[in-house]
């Protein structure tokens, strides 16, 4: 006589689904955790990404326009003079930190002027808790009239801004070299710029820039020829 075989489904117990259950709850808790943390993460990477790039853009322009500084020269239109402090500047309301040449110009269809070109830098009244800086720039340097002055917006949120020279033995935060009567008529060796800046920002900075100057220096001596 032959045997009855019943076949019996497989199944899982209660406790098995508990067990199951608990573990796949921890591991989409961990998954969730790891998952918000790495967007905590680029939001912060992003948000401090774009509070540098202004600040990285305007140092730079900064920089770019004191490395090309043109050497000033007795007289001439295109010499131009390099003065920092309190400084007024040509077609420009109220005063500048600095005044310098530089040929950083590009020659375009609606401006043919030369590369060489007046820049100012000034400090105005903003809307984000602080000063706005602002880049001044002057094209036309053979105009009669009163130059046509492009403000451009650098960066916002200023504390204030310092410029200082240094003259081959100290720091000095006045410069004319139009001014026969003093030292500084040949550019300064080197130049250093401090920003400081207002908000979260300033707990990390101020921005501090350091650019060295090479230029042929003016002398009104007459040398003589050796061999």
């Amino acid at each position: 006589m032959k045997r009855a075989v019943h076949n019996r489904d497989a199944a899982f117990t209660m406790i098995e689904l508990i067990l199951a259950i608990g573990i796949s709850a921890i591991v989409l808790v961990a998954v969730n955790g790891v998952l918000f943390s790495a967007l905590r993460l680029r939001n912060t990477t992003t948000a401090a990404v774009d509070s540098a790039a202004p600040i990285d853009n305007a140092t730079a322009i900064l920089r770019r326009d004191l490395q090309n500084v043109v050497t000033p020269k007795v007289s001439g239109l295109l010499s131009g003079s390099f003065k920092i402090g309190n400084v007024i500047s040509s077609g420009l309301a109220g005063s500048a930190s600095i005044e310098m040449c530089t040929a950083t110009g590009s020659l375009s269809e609606t401006q043919p002027w030369g590369d060489i070109q007046r820049v100012s830098y000034s400090l105005r009244s903003g809307t984000s808790g602080g000063q706005d800086l602002y880049r001044n720039v002057i094209r036309n340097l053979l105009t009669y009239g009163t130059p046509e002055v492009d403000p451009q917006l650098l960066l916002e949120g200023v504390r204030s801004i310092q410029f200082s020279c240094y003259d081959g033995s100290q720091w000095t935060e006045r410069w004319d070299t139009s001014d026969i009567s003093s030292l500084s008529t040949n550019l300064p060796v080197a130049i250093r710029v401090r920003i400081e800046l207002v908000g979260p920002q300033s707990a990390v900075w101020p921005v501090e820039l350091f650019v060295p100057i090479d230029s042929r220096s003016r002398s009104n001596a007459v040398g003589a020829i050796g061999y």
